[in-house]
């Protein structure tokens, strides 16, 4: 439950409010040093608590109103298998960052939401059974830090989505799921309609999108989804927490498949100016809870905060000093930098890279694997130099 006097997730959903999710906090933390590419394990939640408090922090007083724990990617399989070898066990990490969202939601208007993400165990073909067993033991620390809500999220397949929300909603509390699908739908084909209404069914209060596409795409899958729980008569809520990337040339897997990812990405990265009609047109399709996932740093937040003031009846924090459109260009010491003050200048801009050599759009990697293959088969030991060889190869032929 909410601590008293705050209203809970779905109170404010039920009664039309905006609420506003945070970032990313894996890619957010790897570039500042703290989490290792690749694994994406969130061990720092334990290892290096004040920088994953001051991240929730800064997301808290640009705006946010939802602070997510460090959770992404805690299961204990995932990470046994991916190298965690700092001594912490699953539940010390998932506890620790259950400790530093609610120390921060407390210092703002902010709910806690509890975290869980697709799973190794999954991609190699282990049981319903054993992979709830997985979630049940996040869902443990879930109930004793008592988080304000669950959110399943980031899943490609939705039979493991399935599987997830029907272990959150033994909890009690409301559960959200997250898909990281585009339009096309799931990595076995099912559309973002048929997603959404077997989420609900199978107990989502909220359902939507995160990672793996930009904004706009994000918003299109998730009204997609409206528009497939609308056709079956059921009713749910609407979240979209997407990439701060343009990614126009993605295919189904998305931006995992750009050569770019995840190091090179940098010239994709979307303006504030983006943030603010990426906000309004996920308002405009009824989506309420509205968010970021990777490449989302607190200033992306500030602008989605900033766009939606009206609606939310309140500015973040420090808005006079951040000034909305530009506004504090007026008292810049160049007529032509404070003939930039205004919003039809930074809305029309169509910014340049900077790269004379760059093409516009990259070549996706389309190995077209999934659940099941061979590629996927999950193992604890890093990939040895032979198993590499067949993998460069087939990059080169790709």
């Amino acid at each position: 439950m909410a601590p008293s006097g705050k209203k809970g997730i779905l109170e404010r959903l039920d009664a039309g409010e905006v609420v506003i999710g945070d970032g990313g906090f894996v890619f957010a933390l790897e570039k500042r040093g703290y989490v290792k590419a690749g694994p994406w394990t969130p061990e720092a939640a334990a290892e290096h608590p004040e920088a994953v408090r001051q991240l929730h922090r800064e997301f808290l007083r640009a705006g946010s109103n939802i602070m997510q724990t460090f959770t992404f990617y805690a299961s204990d399989d995932k990470l046994e298998n991916r190298g965690n070898q700092l001594g912490f066990t699953g539940a010390q990490i998932n506890e620790a960052a259950c400790d530093l969202a609610r120390e921060v939601a407390n210092e703002g208007d902010g709910l806690v939401a509890g975290g869980v993400s697709q799973t190794p165990s999954y991609l190699s073909c282990k049981s319903e059974t054993d992979v709830k067993a997985i979630f049940k033991k996040q869902l443990d620390v879930f109930v004793k830090k008592d988080v304000d809500f669950l959110i399943a999220e980031y899943f490609e397949h939705v039979e493991e989505a399935e599987w997830a929300v029907q272990a959150l909603k033994e909890t009690g509390k409301p559960v959200a799921a997250s898909m990281c699908i585009g339009p096309d739908g799931d990595m076995h084909g099912v559309s973002p309609g048929d997603c959404a209404v077997r989420l609900v069914k199978a107990g989502a209060q909220i359902v939507g999108i995160n990672c793996h596409f930009d904004p706009m795409t994000c918003v299109k899958t998730v009204k997609l989804m409206k528009e497939g729980v609308e056709k079956a008569g059921l009713k749910a809520h609407y979240m979209v927490q997407p990439l701060a990337f343009h990614t126009p040339d993605c295919s189904c897997q998305g931006f995992i498949d750009l050569p770019e990812f995840p190091f090179g990405l940098e010239p994709r990265i979307l303006t504030r100016w983006d943030m603010h009609q990426y906000a309004r047109e996920a308002y405009k399709v009824g989506i309420r809870f509205i968010g970021g996932c990777c490449g989302f740093e607190p200033y992306h937040i500030r602008a989605v905060a900033e766009e939606l003031a009206t609606e939310r009846g309140i500015m973040p924090a420090a808005s006079e000093k951040h000034g909305m459109w530009g506004a504090g260009l007026e008292m810049h010491t160049k007529p032509w930098v404070r003939a930039r003050a205004r919003r039809d200048y930074w809305e029309g801009l169509k910014p340049a890279s900077g790269r004379p050599q760059c093409p516009s759009m990259a070549t996706p990697d389309s190995w077209g694997v999934t659940k099941g293959h061979a590629d996927l088969m999950q193992q604890k030991e890093a990939t040895t130099k032979e198993q590499l060889k067949p993998l460069f190869d087939k990059a080169k032929s790709n």
